[in-house]
């Protein structure tokens, strides 16, 4: 009886050392893959169009609407402040 009272204990020593290793191994996969992601979603980030130049000879009310337009994107995040003051300063002179 000894023999196999031992030989369950070792069998469940065993059996929780591996568990616990699979464990282990998913979670640092499960890590990586979320990395992986991460990564793969930045990159894939669609670049935004730079907006569209301004007509030639346009009047005030064209210029109006553009740098209404330049003030969304910039407040979307689409524009940098210094990319809206390049346009802005593109489109005024």
């Amino acid at each position: 009886m000894p023999g196999l009272i031992r030989g369950v204990a070792r069998t469940a020593v065993i059996a929780g050392t591996a568990t616990t290793v699979s464990n282990r191994v998913s979670r640092r996969q499960a890590g990586k893959w979320a990395e992986q992601d991460a990564q793969t979603a930045q990159q894939q980030q669609p670049m935004a169009p730079p907006p569209a130049p301004a007509p030639a000879g346009g009047g005030m009310d064209d210029k109006l609407a553009q740098l209404e337009k330049l003030g969304q994107l910039k407040a979307q995040g689409v524009l940098t402040e210094a990319e809206f003051e390049a346009q802005k300063a593109k489109l005024l002179g």
